[in-house]
């Protein structure tokens, strides 16, 4: 009976269902190629997790270069598996790349936005000047980086949105970096006082308030310039470093707050727009003399 089974089996498997490039199709052939792709999804796994504790193993702790590895192995894998799999269904690569000429002028055109997509990722993940992680500032806008794919870079908002965004955006526009080399970040807090103030006092609060928040890093210091004589200010700038360049907004927020405290503690009053007007003692003297209402 088992091999009857076999044999009806066999028979099944080794039906005709349709050709391709005169090659015969089978339902033999398709689990055949049904177990190369998943043969290969699985190798990929594993050789990403290898991959990944080797990094480990070796002290590399990077997420965007562990993510860049693996993904690109992972395509490679890919690439190879489906060519396995075309030349088991009976294409011809070298046919098909002879043709692919032709073709590629025609995909060229329709598919030109999500080629030029395609290949900007390749280009961030072979060059990593983007990686996951990294705080982006695009368009005024800034943004941490999720995932790096190879069409879109996903990326999250402050406000807690989730953007997808064109690889070719971030390859062919200015974007700032501010995690690229190094976490440090500059923050500037702007502070302008009465032409009135003692201007030494007010250069040593500000050194004191950036000397005291605990949140900066050590070095480099905290640097205070004299920035402009405005119309109605002595306008002071106070900038500080930190490496959490993503809670910029916090930080700015309790570095004015401490100075806010430390000018009304000593007596600095911060200035706000002022207008004197002067008039014509003709214009004073006819108010002065107009009637009263009664």
């Amino acid at each position: 009976m088992d091999s009857n089974f076999w044999v009806k089996t066999q028979h099944v498997l080794n039906i005709k269902l349709f050709n391709i490039a005169g090659t015969p199709i089978s339902l033999a052939t398709l689990v055949i190629v049904g177990f190369i792709l998943l043969g290969a999804y699985v190798f990929s796994r594993v050789v990403q997790r290898g991959i990944e504790r080797a990094f480990r193993a070796r002290g590399v702790t990077d997420e965007g270069t562990v993510g860049v590895t693996t993904r690109l192995v992972h395509y490679l894998l890919g690439a190879v598996a489906i060519a396995a799999a075309m030349q088991t269904i009976g294409i011809k690569l070298a046919t098909l790349f002879a043709a692919g000429a032709v073709l590629a002028l025609a995909v060229g055109f329709a598919l030109q936005t999500v080629l030029q997509n395609f290949v900007a990722g390749v280009i961030l993940m072979i060059e990593r000047t983007i990686k996951p992680g990294d705080i982006l500032e695009v368009n005024g806008v800034l943004l941490r980086v999720v995932r790096l794919g190879i069409r879109s870079t996903v990326a999250r908002s402050r406000e807690d949105e989730d953007l997808l965004i064109p690889n070719s955006t971030l390859v062919q526009s200015t974007v700032k970096n501010l995690t690229f080399r190094d976490k440090s970040f500059r923050i500037r807090v702007m502070v302008g006082v009465t032409y009135s103030s003692d201007m030494v006092r007010v250069r040593t609060v500000l050194e004191k308030v950036g000397a005291a928040y605990e949140r900066r890093q050590r070095t480099p210091e905290p640097v205070v310039l004299l920035r402009r004589f405005g119309s109605s200010s002595v306008d002071w700038e106070l900038s500080i470093w930190t490496n959490d360049a993503w809670n910029e907004r916090l930080i700015r927020s309790e570095v004015q707050e401490a100075i806010w405290n430390s000018f009304g503690a000593e007596g600095i009053v911060i200035a706000f727009p002022q207008l004197d007007l002067h008039l014509d003692p003709k214009v004073v003297t006819a108010l002065e003399q107009r009637p009263r209402a009664a």
